[in-house]
């Protein structure tokens, strides 16, 4: 099951990697427990499990937080036990052909569906109440007995790419359920998902490299570390690792963020709208949070520009127009002609997206970096709620949200004020 295609990779050396992967931190408000301990500069020797965006001491948090009725955990709690998505009365939909893009689009189906199973399976793990156990499986079980292909135009590639990671992290919360069949369910995922994943990181559906938007790559680099890490698949783990240092595209960290400033870097996708810039920030999030679960550090690349890059986006988000912007330019089409943004895009400015707090959570909560902005963001948004909560087309899903509940480790009283600057 390792990818096999791999043209437009370049491996990472050994040493530049080692220096690339070094951990950082600050005494004092590092998590106590080993599971949430900096991970070490080596890949991890085994697979964790859970261990894609929740691992066991984060639902052990969770729990303990709820049930002591502590806020804000409990805020969350609240957002998603109020959830459409969350409720045991859900019935899934599966069909053998998902469609986005093109005439007979059917893809909701599946979005709805996925988060459907996500919220259950996060209900149970700070519950423990077993039938929201049982609806997630039901879930998964109805889809990989079913789904035969995603298909329509070059949305199938946004299709594979978000509904392809998040479905692997519900599976991840489920994997050890009884009457989970997860074996099918990782085929499905092998057979159905990572097919599309790969082939548009390798060929961008035969367009000029620099054609589609950061988010494109990204969703799809997430799917294949997800699909890997459900899958122990140490490949496809260090295939999305690697696009993510070495990738021609623009989810690579090179190209994802072009500019870097004084405490602020520019997002590839700042020209275009913010909708679309937020969007980025919580697929990047993802693969990184990911990744840390398992013990690699991509939060820290070039000098957590990434941090940068969220505290720029949601500078800009909430209203102040003191941002830089540097000219971006990019080919496009399959002859790359020129195109160029001069001034950032107002687009979507300021609209609600779960972002943040898993951004907050580890730069701040974790490392002791300050993220004025980010904080005033995740603020004005707290509690985070999920897909359902946020319109019901697709934009509203395309992050799991609940961070709120999910990224939160310290009470905002036990933050320290003197953190560094990013």
């Amino acid at each position: 099951m390792s990818p096999k295609t791999m043209t437009r990779r370049k491996l990472i050396g050994t040493t530049a990697a080692a220096g690339a992967l070094a951990a950082t931190g600050i005494a004092g408000i590092r998590a106590a427990t080993a599971e949430e301990a900096a991970p070490n500069q080596a890949r991890a020797q085994a697979f964790a499990h859970p261990g894609m965006l929740h691992t066991r001491a984060d639902f052990d948090r969770m729990a303990a937080k709820v049930a002591a009725g502590t806020e804000p955990w409990t805020w969350g709690w609240d957002k998603l036990v109020a959830n459409g998505h969350s409720q045991t009365s859900w019935s899934p939909r599966p069909t053998e052909t998902i469609i986005r893009g093109g005439d007979g689009q059917n893809y909701p189906q599946l979005y709805r569906d996925v988060h459907a199973a996500y919220q259950n399976a996060l209900r149970w793990k700070v519950s423990g109440d077993t039938a929201h156990r049982d609806k997630a499986v039901e879930i998964c079980n109805a889809w990989s007995g079913t789904l035969q292909t995603v298909t329509g135009n070059a949305d199938r590639y946004l299709a594979a790419g978000i509904y392809g990671y998040q479905f692997a992290n519900a599976a991840e919360i489920v994997r050890d359920a009884p009457g989970f069949d997860l074996g099918r369910f990782q085929q499905m995922m092998v057979d159905v998902f990572y097919p599309l994943n790969d082939w548009f990181l390798v060929n961008h559906n035969d367009a000029c490299i620099t054609n589609y938007w950061a988010n494109w790559d990204l969703c799809n680099m997430a799917s294949i570390m997800a699909i890997g890490i459900l899958t122990d698949d140490q490949g496809m783990v260090d295939y999305a690792v690697d696009y993510f240092w070495n990738g021609e595209g623009n989810g690579s960290i090179g190209n994802a963020i072009p500019f870097v400033y004084d405490g602020l870097a520019q997002w590839q996708e700042s020209g275009r709208d913010q909708a679309h810039s937020m969007m980025g920030i919580g697929l990047m999030a993802t693969i990184m949070e990911m990744a840390w679960n398992q013990g690699l550090d991509l939060y820290s690349a070039r000098d957590n520009a990434f941090g940068k890059a969220a505290e720029y986006v949601a500078r800009y988000n909430l209203g102040h127009d003191d941002v830089p912007f540097t000219t971006y330019s990019w080919g496009t089409g399959q002859n790359c002609a020129y195109r160029e943004q001069t001034v950032i895009g107002e687009g979507g400015r300021g609209q609600a997206r779960p972002v943040w707090e898993m951004v907050y959570g580890h730069y701040t909560q974790r490392q002791g970096y300050a993220m004025p902005n980010v904080a005033a963001m995740a603020g004005q948004h707290s509690p985070e709620g999920g897909g359902g909560d946020y319109g019901l087309n697709s934009g509203g899903f395309d992050s799991l949200g609940f961070g709120t509940l999910a990224y939160v480790r310290l009470h905002w009283n036990d933050i320290p004020d003197d953190l560094r600057p990013l």
